[in-house]
């Protein structure tokens, strides 16, 4: 057992990792697991496979038969969830302290037992191929879904999460198992706990049900190299509505790279104060920030925002704006353009630089006041850094300069380095007009 700061870590020898914090600010404890395996990990012809493998894992195991684990979770006034993201998938239970080992038993058994019954395959194809299909009704995801595929040419970071609908018809039952299977094992697993426990004695509980687990063969990370953009990418989306969308996504570093936290000033000096907490925890709002100021104010876009993601591999720094129909998309980037020069050409004055840290640090604490977030940090940090990455972060920003702001905003912000997407609607007319 190793003692780092106010968590502790254990491995035990499978492979799975252990992170303990304790918290008795309440009598609740919250359990997640956290596997290293997402759409990053997926090829052409399967994409959404790991999404959909996170859809089985609620339909049962013969201990747990399907339709059993929400009864018994609610029983006893828990919660939990799951969530697939481009680089992890984790699922929690957040439950009164006397109930966690529920949260165990259920987790170390669909480590092994999850049954991936031909029938549920097939119903979760139909409801995933729905949820896909809703989405691509959305002018939003629409166009987010083109300006992704734009910004990568062999990256699986250029997929959606969901998968695409040629490869979701044409997953087998035996796909999934075999996904499932090589990748939900204990050496590529993180289980985190937070909340109303003593540490030997949970380790000790922990091992009871985890550490007899065995291992698989390893998988070996993927590596994907990616060219940089030299140019430009344009795209348009036409679809009905009546309202003009734009995103711009620009490369940017993975959250391991120095040069992350002065994005994150960057990025907040431009767009405003946004969370890095996925799970939620708090919202500042971004009225003070340059392109609010300048898009919003100037009446050029309905609202804007913008945002850097904590990634393994380099992904995108990207704003989204409501153009007004009163206005073009040319006339809105034009704005857009002028702040990203001005930042490129001056030195943001020292207050702005504090004011952005200041506005960090109370996202921060607003996106770990309670316990299932705290859980939360003790993994996610652990899925494209380590711990120390979260606890030194406000850190980190503190020693950004006005030099390293501009320097991002030279380096990073070029037009050859961006995608610029637009939805432009197609008005349907009314009949006999």
């Amino acid at each position: 057992m190793f003692m780092a700061g106010d968590y502790i870590q254990e491995r035990f020898p499978n492979g799975l990792q252990i992170q303990l914090k304790e918290i008795h600010t309440a009598p609740i404890i919250s359990h997640w697991i956290w596997y290293r395996i997402g759409s990053r990990h997926e090829q052409l012809g399967a994409t959404g496979i790991s999404h959909w493998v996170e859809h089985m894992q609620f339909k049962g195991t013969p201990r747990f038969p399907a339709g059993t684990l929400d009864k018994s979770i609610s029983r006893t006034g828990g919660i939990w969830n799951a969530f697939t993201y481009l680089d992890w998938t984790t699922y929690f239970e957040t439950l009164p302290a006397g109930s966690i080992d529920l949260a165990m038993q259920i987790e170390s058994d669909r480590m092994l037992h999850s049954l991936f019954d031909p029938v549920e395959v097939e119903s979760e194809r139909t409801v995933i191929l729905s949820e896909l299909e809703g989405n691509q009704n959305q002018p939003t995801y629409r166009l987010a879904e083109a300006v992704q595929r734009a910004a990568f040419d062999s990256h699986p970071y250029r997929n959606e999460i969901i998968g695409s609908t040629e490869d979701l018809k044409q997953i087998k039952r035996d796909d999934l198992y075999h996904h499932y299977r090589r990748f939900y094992r204990p050496g590529n697993a993180i289980v985190t706990l937070a909340g109303d426990f003593e540490p030997k004695e949970m380790l000790e509980r922990l091992s009871a049900v985890y550490a007899d687990i065995p291992d698989g063969e390893p998988c070996d990370p993927p590596d994907h190299q990616e060219t940089p953009l030299s140019e430009e990418r344009r795209l348009t989306i036409e679809g009905p509505g009546s309202t003009t969308y734009m995103q711009l996504a620009y490369r940017a570093p993975q959250a391991s790279n120095p040069d992350f936290f002065s994005f994150s000033i960057l990025d907040s000096l431009l767009c405003g104060p946004t969370s890095l907490n996925m799970f939620g925890g708090g919202g500042i709002s971004n009225k003070t920030s340059r392109l609010y100021r300048a898009l919003v104010e100037k009446e050029l876009a309905v609202s804007m925002r913008g945002g850097l993601q904590a990634t393994v591999d380099p992904f995108l720094f990207e704003i989204i704006l409501t153009v007004r129909p009163e206005h073009t998309p040319d006339e809105a980037l034009a704005a857009i353009d002028h702040q990203i020069n001005i930042l490129q050409d001056t030195l943001v004055m020292e207050e702005e630089i504090h004011r952005a840290v200041k506005q960090a640090r109370a996202l921060f604490a607003y996106g770990s006041e309670n316990i299932t977030n705290q859980a939360f940090w003790l993994g996610y940090a652990e899925m494209f850094s380590n711990y120390d990455w979260f606890t030194g972060y406000i850190d980190s920003l503190e020693k950004v300069t006005p030099a390293d702001v501009q320097r991002i905003a030279q380096t990073y912000l070029q037009p050859s380095r961006r995608v610029v997407g637009v939805y432009l609607p197609t008005r349907k007319e009314s009949p006999g007009v």
